[in-house]
């Protein structure tokens, strides 16, 4: 814990930028029946039968320091889907940082691993000599920054029934774009010393 805390203490610094990485998954639901819109003097309708079309990823890539977001929808949420997200951090996002510090929970495919089971060897080695990583604590995701992008993502875009992969996307891109635009981000407070106090239990005792 301590770890990330401090990790967020950092200044800013566009050669090492700090990005926060979270995923979540969402049902791809399509209508039955056209939905009637919002009228004069009458709510919105939608019919309570829908048809279900899958699952959709999306990957949050979240720097708060610079007051930016990118989110990656994709299909699935294998190694392959991660390790193509790290690529993208490290090529298109990051080309010219010397070393991206990476806060992320400890999921399964979350690690090196899925570089070197996705890409020849020479380019997962390249991948991950760009990457410092920061894992959060068992039951300790609440520190990565991206799980609170992901819950104003929720309820900002992905409240309304979306029927595709590239509809999602669509609605996605626009909702980053917003929110680049208007320069939002999370104001952390909660720090080491705080968490010597209020978390006092989760410490050894000597």
């Amino acid at each position: 814990m301590e770890d990330i805390l401090e990790v967020y203490k950092r200044p800013y610094d566009e050669k090492c930028p700090v990005i926060c990485l979270d995923e979540t998954n969402r049902q791809l639901i399509e209508e039955i029946k056209t939905p009637r819109l919002v009228q004069p003097g009458q709510p919105a309708l939608y019919d309570y039968e829908y048809v279900r079309k899958g699952v959709a990823n999306c990957f949050m890539m979240f720097e708060p320091l610079a007051q930016r977001r990118d989110v990656m929808v994709t299909e699935r949420r294998t190694a392959k889907e991660f390790a193509n997200c790290l690529k993208d951090l490290a090529d298109v996002q990051y080309p010219h940082a010397e070393k991206i510090v990476l806060v992320m929970d400890n999921l399964n495919t979350h690690s090196p691993a899925s570089l070197y089971s996705t890409f020849d060897p020479d380019t997962a080695l390249r991948l991950t000599k760009r990457f410092e990583i920061h894992y959060t604590p068992l039951h300790g995701s609440w520190l990565n920054m991206a799980e609170l992008e992901i819950g104003i993502l929720s309820r900002q875009c992905l409240k309304q029934r979306i029927p595709s992969i590239k509809k999602m996307s669509n609605e996605v891109k626009a909702w980053v774009d917003e929110r680049n635009n208007n320069k939002a981000t999370v104001h952390w407070h909660f720090t080491t010393e705080d968490a010597r106090i209020k978390l006092m239990h989760l410490y050894p005792r000597i």
